[in-house]
């Protein structure tokens, strides 16, 4: 099983624009800290999902940057 949240998935990221995108990498990157934070006084249960966050990271950045190389489109607003 791929490691990373649940609803966070290229499949899931391919339907998002790219605000909600901006939105979930933002959100992403402060959990990632407070992670840190808490790995740091020693206070982090699972250790595991400091790695789960990274890569959902690397996957938001790298639909970003698809994106821009015009490898995937972003969603259509049409409804």
């Amino acid at each position: 099983m791929a490691i990373g949240t649940k609803g966070l998935s290229p499949a899931d990221l391919d339907q998002m624009d790219d605000e909600r995108l901006a939105q979930e990498l933002e959100k992403a990157k402060a959990e990632l800290f407070n992670l840190r934070f808490s790995a740091a006084t020693g206070q982090l249960e699972n250790h595991g999902r400091l790695k789960a966050v990274r890569r959902d990271i690397a996957r938001i950045y790298t639909i970003v940057r698809e994106r821009e190389l015009g490898i995937r489109t972003a969603p259509s607003t049409e409804e």
